[in-house]
């Protein structure tokens, strides 16, 4: 664990990746590459901390991108695979991406049949594929729900096309949510039963995001299996995995310091110099809590205390916490597990400033590679 004196010598607020922790979970994704002969992707709209892929790349075969920006940063950065995703693709923006994509996943038939021959045309050796629905999900959230009833993202197998296979090479699926190979079990029978007697007509099959292999308990072993036992049915079939919480999980942490303590009635809160609204989205949209560093639930200590942010919205609460000594002005609160789906959703909302940007190296040595000002607030608007 960092210590204390350690976390004082950074800038506050300040997301630190730990990368011991970081290459923890690579290697992890590593034993599952070697036992299966599955090649893995890193998801950038889960985990997008560039300066880090000169490690990531080492142990991961690309990128999936959700649009141009993410298929350039994968291009750039990352310089393997790159896989691209949207639910609806721009004009003006499919030739340049088919350039830098070496996977292209359509979410419609009305896109496929639009843009397909004009992807192939300016990358002949791209791979074309259709992202298809298979109308089962675990998904904890109906937010996160990417099968529900009501969802835009796949084709449905009353609606696929055959005639899609001239120009197709893949078919794609993204049904989990932070789930088990429990959860995957379940989607892979309804991908499989749906879409098999299409599956001679293909080169890969892209089994999405979600797949929560770092997090503690989680059944890799059924994971192993479902994988070996698919390639063992359709050998020819490449499988893609695209985790993106799975690379970031618990690797690192939202520093943040105490502004100031102010009561309500008998309530204590602590006033931060961060913002849930801004920089720990989730933690409203899913919501979920997050988890602090020393505390526990409220009450169950000595000493209880509202964590709230620095902004105008009433809302901006990270919650009520308990800690054995009182707080004081001054005094950092750690926040665990904020390296996926944070720095990514982040806002300069209310004008308050994004975290500053720490790694922490193996060699013990705390490396600051971005500080943010009021240029970049001002810079993103007009």
């Amino acid at each position: 664990m960092i210590k204390r004196d350690l976390l004082n010598t950074l800038p506050s607020p300040c997301w630190l990746l730990e990368e011991e922790k970081l290459r923890n979970n690579l290697n992890i994704l590593k034993n599952i590459k070697e036992k299966t002969g599955v090649n893995i992707l890193l998801a950038l709209k889960g985990y997008a901390l560039w300066k880090s892929f000169n490690l990531v790349n080492k142990y991961l075969d690309g990128c999936c991108a959700s649009g141009l920006n993410e298929a350039l940063l994968a291009k750039e950065e990352f310089k393997k695979e790159v896989s691209t995703y949207s639910p609806a693709f721009k004009t003006s923006e499919i030739e340049h991406i088919a350039k830098i994509s070496n996977h292209l996943t359509f979410n419609s038939n009305a896109q496929l049949e639009k843009f397909a021959n004009i992807a192939k045309e300016v990358n002949p050796k791209i791979s074309i594929a259709l992202r298809v629905n298979p109308q089962i999900s675990c998904a904890p959230v109906e937010l996160y729900n990417p099968c529900s009833p009501t969802s835009r993202l796949g084709i449905k197998i009353e609606d696929f096309k055959e005639e899609s296979l001239s120009l197709i090479d893949g078919l794609h699926f993204h049904a989990l949510c932070e789930e088990d190979s429990t959860s995957l079990e379940k989607v892979l029978n309804a991908f499989e039963n749906q879409f098999c007697k299409y599956f001679n007509k293909l080169k890969w099959v892209n089994f999405g995001g979600g797949h929560h292999i770092t997090k503690k308990g989680y059944n890799i072993e059924l994971l192993i299996e479902l994988l070996n036992n698919f390639k063992a049915k359709y050998p020819h079939l490449q499988i893609y995995l695209e985790p993106g919480e799975a690379v970031g999980w618990e690797s690192g942490i939202l520093v943040a310091t105490i502004l100031d303590i102010v009561k309500n009635g008998n309530l204590n809160i602590a006033i931060l110099d961060i913002s849930a609204e801004a920089h720990m989205p989730d933690t409203i949209i899913m919501p979920y809590r997050a988890e602090v560093r020393g505390a526990k639930e409220a009450n169950s200590l000595s000493y209880t205390y509202q964590l709230a942010g620095n902004t105008c919205l009433s809302g901006d609460i990270m919650g009520e916490y308990s800690f054995k000594e009182p707080l004081k002005i001054g005094d950092k609160i750690i926040f665990e597990d904020q390296m996926h789906y944070t720095m990514v959703k982040a806002t300069t909302f209310n004008g308050i400033n994004l975290p500053s940007i720490a790694i922490l190296k193996e060699s013990g040595d705390i490396e600051i590679i971005k500080e943010f000002s009021y240029l970049d607030f001002k810079n993103r608007l007009s």
